[in-house]
């Protein structure tokens, strides 16, 4: 095998890699605005990096990126009114999900883990999970299937080194200093620092309405200005991310 992405491989590396038992890692993601200094797939690079970053340690495959994800939503991703924000119904989502999974175990994968880059979609891809394995869990035996969000899996002493002691609010931290330091890490060819106009932490209200109140999202998109990014932080997340959540992943698929 000449590599772990599932797209550069041959049929017969794919089934071969299957056969020894390889994990395959599914990001989720979505197309969506982050603000007039990042692209609208942050959601799909991040998740991507993180699953490539633990398929690097051996043991893992990476399918291809779901790209198109839930809806977003004003309190935690902006809000669909913004142009370039592409996003699927909930039984889209669950369907996509649900369907991927089936060929993935009829085709011998007993390991499947999505690994999520966009809040919205965590719910929703437990559904899909759910269905996936009860309509498939007689047919391979010990099969698991995982859903996780990948920021979830930040060490307490890499918040405290990069946010020092204040409490991360990740509804907040669309586009903001996360995944603005980590697309400076990956991408830094994809990111405008220069357009980013410092503004107060956005005060949206904890619950969903509608039809949903555009006037209390921030016009550029970003709840929490990350002026404070930069590429070295982003090393840390990146790096974090993947040491922790090959631990996780280690603990989720143990057979012993």
């Amino acid at each position: 095998m000449t590599s772990f992405r599932m797209t550069e491989m041959t049929w017969l590396e794919y089934r071969d890699a299957i056969a020894r038992g390889a994990t395959l890692l599914v990001p989720v993601g979505a197309t969506e605005q982050h603000g007039p200094h990042l692209p609208l797939s942050v959601d799909v690079i991040l998740p991507t990096a993180v699953c490539e970053g633990v398929a690097e340690g051996g043991g893992y495959l990476v399918a291809p990126p779901l790209a198109y994800g839930y809806k977003s939503m004003p309190r935690s991703g902006g809000g669909q009114h913004f142009p370039g924000t592409t996003s699927l119904d909930a039984a889209s989502l669950i369907a996509q999900v649900k369907d991927i999974s089936r060929e993935f175990v009829r085709h011998g994968v007993r390991n499947i883990a999505f690994i999520v880059g966009h809040t919205e979609n965590l719910w929703h891809v437990s559904e899909g999970c759910d269905l996936a394995y009860r309509e498939n869990a007689h047919l391979a035996d010990g099969l698991r299937i995982l859903n996780v969000g990948y920021w979830q899996f930040l060490p307490a002493e890499t918040a405290t080194a990069i946010f020092g002691t204040t409490q991360i609010d990740w509804d907040l931290e669309h586009a903001g200093i996360m995944e603005t330091s980590m697309m400076l890490h990956l991408r830094p060819d994809l990111v405008h620092m220069e357009r980013l106009v410092e503004h107060a932490p956005s005060r949206v209200p904890g619950y969903e309405l509608w039809p949903h109140d555009i006037e209390a999202v921030p016009s550029d998109g970003v709840l929490n200005t990350a002026t404070a990014a930069t590429a070295d932080k982003g090393k840390q997340f990146l790096d974090a991310y993947v040491s922790s959540l090959t631990q996780a992943l280690k603990q989720a698929f143990d057979r012993t």
